[in-house]
């Protein structure tokens, strides 16, 4: 009988578990945003997630040293912050309004901006395998929106323009990358984050509850330790092996869906995340080449929102 490998040896199991655990927390995350919405306003939300955000990376700036913040290029770090921040409203906000399963889809289309973007801005080439993950990714789009029926959906609108904004935010990384490094990066879209989001936090403030401040910590928490988990799993292991893992999060938000808010997924919204998923394993399969190393380095810059 075939010994099974090790787990403390084998990178592909590994990398598989650090991403289920990865999503499952940012899960939690989408979660908690959802709950806090109840009482807060978005604007406080994405304030508060900003600074929590930024609080748990002091620990990295003291490990790393404040050398790292040297920049050559604030100006790119300021567009991608102001870009990347509306698209955090965008989808704070249609979590606390749509299913999760649904909010969690959504944000699943940013990849399939991205290279129309790069074909704009950057001029990069389009091959045809990502052509087609495109094609495919938007007809599960369109399932979710359900065009030309009663139960069309406005905020998923509103949530693909925030996956279009973000994918905008992770090229405008590629126009720094060379010069820019990757804690310089995190830290300062955290910083101008938490400046820009406090005024309009302010001017729609309403009362947090006692109970709200432990969720509102526990948000930070989740999120830190969920971009530290998809981290380590790209660091140990190809993306084309383990990237098929991400969508592991449509599950955990169907699940946290029915059982905390009754939330059942249409026939549409099953339909359509076959779509983005069989999309999204096209386009993984371009990065099977790709070095360990160089996939270290995506996880921690095209960190999700």
């Amino acid at each position: 009988m075939p010994r099974l490998p090790a787990l403390s040896t084998n990178p592909i199991i590994l990398g598989a578990l650090f991403i289920l655990l990865g999503e499952a927390l940012l899960g939690v995350m989408g979660g908690i945003i959802k709950h806090l919405s109840d009482d807060l306003s978005t604007q406080q939300v994405v304030f508060f997630r900003n600074l929590a955000g930024l609080i748990m990376l002091l620990p990295i700036l003291m490990r790393t040293g404040f050398a790292e913040l040297k920049t050559q290029r604030f100006h790119w770090h300021f567009m991608r912050a102001v870009v990347g921040l509306t698209a955090m409203y965008c989808y704070f906000f249609v979590l606390a309004r749509m299913p999760l399963a649904e909010a969690f889809l959504v944000k699943l289309t940013s990849p399939f901006f991205m290279p129309i973007i790069a074909y704009v801005w950057l001029k990069e080439s389009i091959g045809p395998n990502t052509r087609w993950a495109i094609i495919i990714g938007f007809i599960g789009a369109a399932f979710i929106l359900r065009p030309g029926t009663d139960s069309f959906s406005y905020f998923a609108v509103i949530g693909f323009i925030g996956a279009a904004l973000a994918a905008l935010a992770k090229v405008t990384i590629r126009k720094m990358g060379n010069t820019e490094s990757s804690v310089a990066i995190v830290f300062y879209f955290g910083l101008i984050s938490a400046v820009i989001s406090a005024p309009p936090a302010l001017y729609a403030w309403q009362e947090v509850p006692n109970e709200a401040w432990g969720w509102i910590v526990t948000l930070g928490t989740v999120a830190t330790l969920g971009q530290l988990a998809l981290t380590q799993a790209y660091r140990i292991a190809p993306t084309g092996k383990i990237g098929i893992y991400v969508y592991s999060s449509v599950i955990y938000g169907a699940a946290m869906g029915w059982v905390f808010w009754d939330e059942v997924p249409l026939w549409s919204t099953w339909l359509g995340s076959a779509f983005i998923i069989a999309a999204g394993l096209i386009n993984i399969r371009k990065y099977l080449s790709l070095r360990v190393s160089r996939m270290a380095n995506l996880s921690i810059n095209y960190a999700p929102i």
